[in-house]
This record gives C-alpha cells, sequence and structure tokens, in this order.
C-alpha cells in the first residue's frame, strides 16, 4: 500500500493534527489539471494535498483538501464506526493519556473510553478531522 487519503476541511489544522500524532511532511503541492480530474472522475479538479509518512518511513496519509469542485459532506456528518467503507486509522503510541491530551487541544472528540485488552493494549477511537476516526493503541505488556 502507498497511502490513505483523508479530504479535510482545513489543511493546515489536520496536517497539525497528524503531526501530534508524531507524522512528518513529505511535502505539499497543488493539484489540478487534466490528469487528476481523469484520475478521480471529476472535472475542473483544483486541490492543496499534504503527503504526511510516519516516523518510520512505512506509512503515508495524503490529506487532501478540495477548493474546486468543493467537498461534499458525508451523511451521516459522523458516521458511527460500523458504516460500511469507513472504518479507522490506528496509531502505535507511547503514552495514551498524554496522546489524547494533546490531540483534544485540535478538537479530537473521544468516542467511548480508553480500554484494557487483557494485559497487552490500552486502546481508545478518537473523531479527527473531517469526521475521522483515529484510534490509539498504548502497548502495555
Amino acid at each position: 500500500m502507498d497511502n490513505v487519503a483523508i479530504v479535510v476541511e482545513d489543511l493546515d489544522a489536520a496536517v497539525a493534527f497528524f503531526a501530534d500524532l508524531g507524522m512528518e511532511v513529505e511535502g505539499r503541492a497543488p493539484i489540478e489539471g487534466l490528469v487528476a480530474d481523469q484520475t478521480v472522475g471529476l472535472d475542473g479538479v483544483r486541490t492543496d494535498i499534504a503527503m504526511m509518512r510516519t516516523p518510520d518511513g512505512h506509512g503515508r496519509l495524503e490529506l487532501t483538501k478540495y477548493h474546486h469542485p468543493p467537498a461534499v459532506d458525508a451523511q451521516p456528518q459522523s458516521p458511527p464506526p460500523n458504516t460500511l467503507g469507513l472504518h479507522r486509522v490506528m496509531f502505535a503510541v507511547d503514552d495514551i493519556d498524554e496522546t489524547i491530551v494533546r490531540l483534544r487541544a485540535h478538537g479530537a472528540e473521544l468516542l467511548g473510553e480508553v480500554a484494557q485488552y487483557e494485559d497487552s493494549y490500552r486502546l481508545c477511537y478518537l473523531r479527527g478531522p473531517a469526521g475521522i476516526i483515529v484510534a490509539l493503541a498504548e502497548q502495555i505488556g
């Protein structure tokens, strides 16, 4: 897999959110023209993207801000975790409680609570930029 793409309304805010998860900006670029139109199946595509990578360099996330045509809201606005075609992006973290505090400063909301799976992991789901569900996992055992 090369990357996962997320359409966002505020590109800078989304970059800041994922940077607080330890991701690094690999590059930013405007994307438009015939190839963009042909690839996504829309006319007159104008976007800005930020490509972010995990610290180990193995995972990448493409954050996309559409200028034209405008992005459309998913229905429902904040779909639940069991919505078809949508689940979540999970990040391994060293300190789940401290990470939640950092992400709340970016507007993230805890969906349930921090749960412990046996003596192995502490886990939770948060709602992040553009309503995406971001899962956190802290290995404890």
